[in-house]
């Protein structure tokens, strides 16, 4: 299992080691092994780029996820917006850990096949990132 973890600018993330043990439990809980998970922390504009050169969307995101996973194998790679994540614990009134592990959740959840499109999909996924949430307050460094 690997999970990596790299950023292009300054980026506050909790224990590395604590958030691997974190993501391999929400992976866990799916049923699913994670084999190559890459988190990319990253500016507005990189992730712009990204969303405008892969994705063909001209418009400014928190996150990307690249799914490459295999059955029951995650497989993927997740660009995160920093600029992004901070703003919209400004916005959203809450502390920007919580932000950064629901975003750091929604990569991973998508790649265990939950969609964010429609109505009841986004209560499905609103769950699942706030069960995850609280189980990383219950993991110990």
């Amino acid at each position: 299992m690997a999970i990596t973890f790299s950023a292009s600018l300054k980026t506050k993330i909790p224990s590395k080691k604590k958030l691997k043990l974190w993501l391999s439990a929400i992976a866990i809980s799916e049923k699913k092994k994670i084999k190559n998970l890459a988190y990319n922390f990253c500016s507005d504009e990189e992730l712009l780029q990204i969303n405008q050169g892969f994705l063909k969307h001209n418009t400014y995101t928190d996150i990307i996820t690249f799914d490459y996973c295999e059955d029951n194998l995650i497989i993927g790679e997740i660009y995160i917006s920093a600029e992004r994540v901070n703003e919209n614990a400004q916005k959203l009134k809450t502390e920007l850990e919580e932000e950064l592990l629901r975003v750091i959740a929604h990569g991973l959840l998508h790649l265990c096949g939950y969609k964010d499109k429609k109505p009841e999909h986004i209560k499905k996924m609103r769950s699942a990132e706030n069960r995850a949430i609280k189980t990383f307050k219950t993991i110990s460094d």
